[in-house]
């Protein structure tokens, strides 16, 4: 049996002084404690839940659409290493082709074994669909040729090469066919209203045939005004609708980070990297869905200047939402239960209760991070 001690993130989204027991993969139990109890350095620790990121693209010089097995093992390894012990990786727009094949190596890759000792089914468990679906207009950096109209049979083929892996599928709502595939897909996957144009009486209709998610808020989508609300209006209104949220410092300011969470209520942003392959890398030249990007520091662009995803893995996007002024209850919680539970998983992962799998890490009061534990196994440390 392990023993951890020190301030531990709690389901009920509050830091208090205790222990965690584990026993092989589980937490056993956890007892809280006077935090007289334990030592200067246990005290100055933050046991936290593993984080969950739910939309990024890549990592360690791979991206998830490379489609290899390798490019899967090497992406689950780095975002376990920092933290990040459940993913979702999300496609680009590609040939509906391209994606069987993506999706059928990830679902092959699940009988891997990580050189960790972790088997990688306990890492990956969902792909996000960011494309085909989407608007020309609000392509962002998505691939205009691969542009697809919803089309629910396509998604169901999807589907069935990734067996079930699919979970959330970003659509625009205003597209031929958008509420009809909400409607019926909608208790099947998670429709997420994405890269698009649709103003405030689309957007709600959307939200009210199914749809529950804001890809990227703020990002290839209308802005929000005071007659034009838009998308970002239609989902402040709808208490079930979450939004996805990029604080890696370049996407949104600071100020609007915090005003996100104000609004929305910090029970509804999700935190995500939507990092691609050069995160942990250094500068220089990558792709992201076939077109070239260009990294320079934190910033990554394609070459009409679109900003390319991010290189800031998500737990370095929590460290920076509490450095933006989010207090550090919110911002775990929007790294941790939130995005657990936008892919259906808020009963495995994302909260630190006995009888769930052991993902822990253990950070100072700076939030930077000692060690990793996945499964009960010392990752980092």
């Amino acid at each position: 049996m392990q023993r951890i001690r020190g301030m531990i993130y709690t389901d009920q989204m509050q830091f208090r002084s205790g222990e965690i027991k584990i026993t092989d993969d589980i937490i056993e139990d956890i007892l809280f404690l006077d935090e007289a109890a334990l030592t200067a350095e246990e005290a100055g620790h933050y046991l936290l839940p593993g984080l969950v990121d739910i939309h990024f693209h890549g990592c360690a010089g791979y991206d998830f659409c490379d489609g290899t097995e390798e490019a899967v093992r090497a992406i689950a390894s780095y975002e376990t290493r920092h933290g990040i012990t459940t993913i979702c990786p999300a496609t680009m727009t590609l040939s509906e082709e391209t994606l069987r094949g993506i999706c059928a190596c990830a679902l092959a890759a699940q009988t891997e074994t990580l050189s960790e000792g972790i088997r990688l089914s306990e890492v990956l468990r969902g792909i996000y669909l960011e494309g085909p679906f989407i608007s020309m207009e609000k392509k962002g950096a998505q691939n205009p040729a691969y542009i697809h109209k919803p089309d629910m049979e396509m998604l169901k083929r999807l589907q069935q090469a990734a067996g079930g892996l699919i979970r959330i599928v970003a659509i625009a709502p205003e597209t031929e066919g958008a509420m009809e595939c909400i409607r019926e897909g909608k208790d099947d996957f998670r429709f997420s209203i994405a890269h698009t144009c649709a103003d405030y009486e689309t957007a709600r209709q959307a939200i009210e045939e199914g749809a529950r998610h804001v890809t990227h808020l703020y990002n290839a989508m209308p802005p929000f005004t005071h007659r034009q609300p838009g998308v970002i209006g239609a989902a402040a209104e709808d208490e079930k609708t979450e939004v996805e949220l990029i604080c890696d410092g370049i996407h949104i300011h600071p100020s609007v980070v915090k005003s996100t969470f104000k609004l929305f209520g910090a029970e509804r942003v999700v935190l995500i990297s939507d990092s691609m392959m050069a995160a942990g890398m250094e500068d220089g030249e990558y792709a992201l869905g076939g077109q070239p990007v260009t990294v320079r520091g934190n910033r990554a662009v394609l070459q009409d200047g679109t900003i390319a995803g991010s290189v800031t893995n998500l737990y370095d996007c929590m460290r920076m939402a509490v450095r933006m002024g989010i207090p550090k209850e919110e911002a775990v919680r929007a790294a941790t239960v939130n995005p657990a539970r936008a892919i259906g998983l808020e009963t495995e992962c994302g909260v630190l209760l006995p009888g769930r799998r052991a993902d822990i890490l253990v950070a100072d009061r700076e939030f930077t991070l000692l060690s990793v534990l996945k499964s009960g196994r010392v990752i980092k440390e």
